[in-house]
């Protein structure tokens, strides 16, 4: 696919948004908009959940910007769609990761289901894209970034899995990212070259995801 000229919408959170970038225009977005000129629009909410919380939170503002509210904010016409999250529904988000069989957003795999309908019947003519979170630090801890108050629930790599899992079954294409970033901030040399903070990419991090999610956006055959 040429994405010169194409409408591309980006949903997601802080990474999306550029946080740990020196400037936004360096921040994946901005590159790919740059870079190969197409109209890149910039859905990314820092802290935001694809799923919404089941006890509000200290911050009801980023509660109410959760990826399923946020679709029906978003422009009506778009050529690809491409949601990246996940990573904060491990973090901080309180509601249990579930199983394959839940419909309804009081799960994760309920919550990435509602997601994936929702995004479906809005964008039908269009390339609905999922990429997976990024390895981070505190990733094999089911607590997320750190004691909660809420049940021990599961590891990221069980909410990476729920994601190819659901995308799978609707058939929307996925750019697994956390396979093949290359980016593990348990290495230090990698965390020091591209994630200083163990979870935003840094300018050279954001070339990386820029770069890899383009060359699978391009792959598409429409």
């Amino acid at each position: 696919m040429i994405l010169n000229g194409k409408k591309i919408l980006f949903l997601g959170d802080s990474i999306t948004e550029g946080y740990g970038s020196s400037d936004k225009s360096k921040c994946y977005v901005s590159l790919i908009g740059e870079r190969e000129g197409a109209e890149c629009i910039n859905y990314g909410i820092g802290g935001t959940r694809i799923t919404p919380q089941i006890d509000p939170s200290d911050n009801p503002e980023r509660d109410k910007n959760n990826f399923i509210n946020r679709v029906d904010t978003m422009d009506d016409n778009a050529d690809i769609v491409v949601v990246f999250g996940g990573t904060n529904d491990f973090g901080h988000g309180d509601v249990p990761l579930g199983t394959m069989c839940d419909r309804r957003p009081i799960t994760f795999y309920g919550g990435l289901h509602t997601l994936c309908v929702k995004l479906i019947n809005k964008y039908p003519s269009s390339q609905i894209v999922f990429i997976t979170p990024l390895h981070r630090f505190n990733e094999d801890s089911p607590y997320g970034d750190g004691p909660h108050a809420k049940p021990a629930t599961a590891p990221l790599y069980d909410y990476v899995n729920a994601v190819r899992k659901v995308t799978e079954y609707y058939s929307l294409p996925l750019i697994d990212l956390y396979a093949t970033s290359g980016i593990q901030p348990a290495i230090p040399k990698m965390k020091e070259m591209y994630m200083p903070d163990g979870l935003h990419p840094n300018d050279a991090g954001y070339d990386i995801l820029a770069k890899k999610i383009t060359t699978f956006l391009k792959s598409l055959s429409h």
